[in-house]
């Protein structure tokens, strides 16, 4: 049977990773405070989803909330992170950094990329405050980065899946345009089939597990979704050529 699409959640704690991986997710991309589109874990946070979670998972690395300009001292705090993430036995780290201007700050990425080397690293969100996608992903391509995460410039992927599937055209195999954005087992088959990607992330943000709800709710939305993309994969492996 095809294989189906990579299913990457990002989550804020460790319960939220088991439940995320008991439900089906293929990747974890592990944060802190959400609510804010995410920061890097703490060193302990990494380690102890290392030691609980068998699947890869990818550090954020964020210094603060807000935008995507970072001055010297929090390049500086990105550096430490990136080999907190290496000792922590992280599997990638995800990262961006733009300039004043909405421009791919290519420099202090390309350095950042290549200090986490071998982890890969995936250029977050940051790429849709871009204008002229189509020739940033350029930039980030020079970088060394293997993948973008994106909603293809929209409020969301299922919006942004035109422009998703030109970018993953246009990126001919040099990078993997990874559709990320209000994903959920509603839209996730539509968002593949139309932008042509072979991995998905999702957030779940409205589901995400609580002191007070605990991770039942979560989990069975990620195995939802997980279920749908077998489904998909199924359908697909059993039409005619």
């Amino acid at each position: 049977m095809k294989k189906r699409v990579l299913l990457e959640i990002s989550v804020e704690s460790l319960d939220a990773a088991v439940a995320a991986v008991r439900g089906g997710a293929d990747r974890i991309e592990l944060c802190e405070n959400l609510a804010i589109g995410g920061v890097t874990p703490r060193a302990e946070l990494m380690r102890e989803a290392r030691r609980q979670v068998r699947v890869p998972v990818f550090a954020m690395i964020r210094p603060r909330g807000g935008d995507f300009v970072y001055d010297a001292s929090e390049l500086k705090e990105m550096k430490r992170d990136i080999k907190r993430a290496r000792e922590a036995a992280m599997d990638g780290v995800v990262l961006g950094i733009l300039t004043r201007d909405r421009q791919v700050d290519t420099q202090p990425t390309a350095e950042l990329v290549r200090l986490a080397w071998p982890m890969p690293v995936t250029f977050h969100r940051a790429f849709d405050e871009l204008a002229d996608l189509e020739r940033r992903l350029e930039d980030v391509v020079k970088t060394g980065a293997a993948r973008i995460l994106t909603s293809g410039g929209k409020a969301t992927a299922e919006e942004g899946c035109a422009a998703i599937r030109r970018l993953a055209l246009q990126a001919r195999g040099r990078i993997l345009i990874l559709p990320g954005g209000g994903i959920q087992g509603g839209n996730v088959g539509r968002v593949v089939r139309q932008a042509g990607t072979r991995e998905v992330h999702s957030g779940l943000s409205h589901l995400l597990p609580t002191l007070n709800s605990g991770t039942e709710r979560f989990e069975a939305a990620v195995r939802e979704m997980a279920r749908l993309l077998e489904d998909q994969a199924r359908e697909l492996a059993t039409r005619p050529s």
